[in-house]
Formats: C-alpha cells, structure tokens, sequence
C-alpha cells in the first residue's frame, strides 16, 4: 500500500500546476483534488499496514496547530459559510505536508517529486501556448493568455517556481532525457510568464531565471559562454513571439511601481489593514478577507501576510511565519546545489506573496513540504543526498 501511496502522491504533485485546467465539478473537483484524496484514502490503510509513522518534524506540527487555529476561527466567523467552505480547502492543501513527510524515504524520492512539479509545469505552459495560440484569442485580440480554467497571475506564480527546480534537476540528473525536460523548461516557461503579461508573475520570473542561470553556469564556463550566445537569438524569438499588447502591459511596472495604485492593490491594502485594526488578535475568521474589508467579491487581499492577519489574527500571522521560519532554517542545513535551488524557490515565493494571496495553495505546501523533506534528508543520508544532488555535476 506505501508503494501505492507513493505513485499516487506523485501523481498529485504532477497534477497541481494544472489542476485548475482539468475540472470534473462538484463533487469531484479538479484532477488535484481527486488525485489528493485518492493519496489520502490510500496513505491511512497504509500506515495501518506497515505498523508506523514517521515522527512529525517541526514543520508538521506547526501546519497542524496553523489548521486547528483556523479551526477555531469558526466560532467568532463573521461568515461561517466561507470558513466552513475554506476549512475544506485548507485541509486538503495542508495535508501535502504530512504527505510528503510520511512517504517520502529518501534522496531518489526527492528527485522523483522535484521530476514531478516539473513535468507539471510543462503541461501549464503548454496549455497556456495552446490558448495563445486558439483562433478565438487570436479573433478577441488578447494580451493576457492563461491555460483554460485558470487566472494569468495563478499560471505566472506556478511557472516561476519551477524555474530553480528545473535548474536542479539539469545539475543533478544522469540521464538525457530528464535533463533536457528540465533544461528545456526554463525557455518554455519563461515564454508562457510573458503571455500571461502578470507584472507581479514577471519580477518573480526575473529572479527566478537569474537566480537559475548562475545555478547552471556556477563552475561550468562553458555553459557560461554558450548561454551567451543563447540569449539573444532567444530575446528576439520572445520579441517576435509575444504581442505587442503584452509587452506594452509589462512595461508599465515601472509606472505602477511609482505612482501606481498597483492595479487597484492599494485600495484593497487599506481595507484590509482596517479590517485588521478592527479584530487584531483573533481575526475575522477563516475566509473572510473579502466580508471583513469590504471588497468586491471577485478580490482577494493581494497580501498573503495581509490576508492571514485579517482572517486568523495576529495568532495565525504568527505560526504562518514560524513555518516559513522552519524553512528557512531547514534550507540552512542543506548544502551544495539543493540548498541553493530550495532557498532560491523560497525568494521566488516571497516575492509572489507580496502581491498575492498564496497561502490558500497547494503549491505553496508542495514547496514547503519538499524543503522540509530535503531538510530532514541532509540530517538522516547526508550522503545519499549528495550523490543524487552533487556539488560539481558533469557539464
């Protein structure tokens, strides 16, 4: 049943990037959430079977008590159907880390799951082309391409995470084909962020394909002079590629960032923290960003620490920081390449929860949970992970 829960599990972690993309509604959901339950209902015959569990690391405890909190929000909800509504989700997003922890065993697993977000990702650039390239975007003249069923700003967020992922996994694997599946994902996705035409999603790619670049090129010059050569003919296939429109949107980051109201962002900042004014301590309840400030109801607070504070008070604001605490601490202890692709993916996510509200996704505890596996994995087989993750790979 482990090896069962295992296949599932990565089946799951594939399947998050696009989940939004594969919808079967109520009261299935989208292909992320039956693949989660299916990994649920397989993981707890299975720990029944093998007579074990792994102990929870520090992680895993604060993911729990950060649940029970917003659990516990119920009870003074300003809208007890929204928390009730987002309870359930966050369940499910949560659970991811336990998931891992549990059925994760070594260095091959993490490389297995880092292959899996991957590959997943891919689908979403791939999907988010087929969209560019539909008659009916042509014929409404777009500027903003996003896979069916999801936001540009969700696809620019999911894409840019990856980008260090595949940076690892082009040092790390032996085989050709995985590498050039990572290789080739760094361009791929990087022409899927500029169609969603995401300001936020494009800073976050940025740093995410810098950071990437000197993970690929640190102690291989060659590697170093033929991205060189690379880089323009790739500038001027994006230039010729990617509509007008789209640029011309992107370029008016500098605009917002001046004098802009960030896309009407900073309205909804300020609503927000006078909601949070009104209720510091035990928030507003689970899901209740929008009831508590007073948005419209298609807006989300844009903040992810904004929307924690409001929703769990200052009590949630404060475990949800003591997670991101434990995984930087966790990132510490690693070494070489994977320390430097995990800390680089926690930027990215940083940047992105400035100007989004992220702790409401699955790729969020996906992340969270592989930091925290290769945490433990560099304190239990030091030198497993080192074979798998080496520091000098072959050029």
């Amino acid at each position: 049943m482990r090896r069962i829960t295992w296949l599932l599990l990565l089946l799951f972690a594939f399947a998050i990037p696009w989940e939004y993309s594969l919808n079967l509604g109520e009261p299935l959901g989208n292909i992320a959430r039956i693949f989660g339950l299916l990994t649920l209902l397989a993981a707890i015959p299975a720990i029944f079977q093998s007579g074990r569990q792994r102990a929870p690391g520090p992680m895993q405890w604060l993911a729990l008590a950060f649940f029970l909190w917003l659990c516990c929000t119920y009870f003074w909800t300003i809208a007890p159907d929204a928390t009730l509504f987002k309870l359930r989700g966050f369940f499910q997003e949560l659970m991811i880390v336990w998931l891992v922890w549990e059925f994760a065993d070594s260095a091959d697993d993490l490389r297995a799951l880092l292959r899996a977000v991957v590959a997943g990702s891919w689908v979403l650039a791939l999907l988010t082309l087929a969209t560019f390239a539909s008659t009916s975007a042509m014929a409404a003249e777009q500027i903003r391409f996003a896979a069916t069923g999801q936001d540009p700003n969700d696809v620019a967020r999911y894409l840019n995470l990856s980008f260090p992922l595949a940076a690892l996994l082009f040092n790390s694997e032996r085989r050709w084909p995985w590498r050039w599946m990572a290789a080739g994902y760094l361009p791929l996705g990087l022409l899927a962020v500029l169609l969603t035409a995401s300001r936020g999603g494009f800073l976050a790619a940025v740093v995410g394909i810098a950071g990437s670049i000197v993970l690929l090129v640190h102690g291989h010059p060659r590697r170093g002079r033929a991205g060189a050569l690379a880089l323009p003919p790739l500038a001027a296939l994006l230039w010729f590629i990617i509509p007008r429109g789209s640029l011309e949107r992107l370029a008016t980051i500098t605009e917002q960032l001046h004098g802009g109201d960030l896309n009407q962002r900073m309205n909804i900042w300020s609503a927000g923290w006078h909601a949070f004014a009104r209720a510091p301590f035990f928030g507003t309840g689970a899901g209740t960003f929008v009831s508590a400030a007073g948005t419209a109801s298609i807006d989300t607070a844009h903040n992810t620490a904004l929307s924690i504070a409001v929703t769990g008070g200052l009590c949630a604001l404060f475990l949800a920081t003591a997670i991101v605490a434990v995984a930087v601490w966790s990132i510490t202890r690693m070494r070489g390449p994977l320390q430097s692709a995990m800390a680089l993916a926690l930027v990215v996510w940083f940047i992105t929860s400035m100007v989004a509200t992220v702790e409401e996704n699955r790729t969020t505890w996906l992340l969270l949970a592989m930091i925290a596996l290769a945490g433990r994995l560099d304190v239990e087989a030091p030198e497993e992970l080192a074979i798998f993750f080496p520091i000098a790979s072959r050029s």
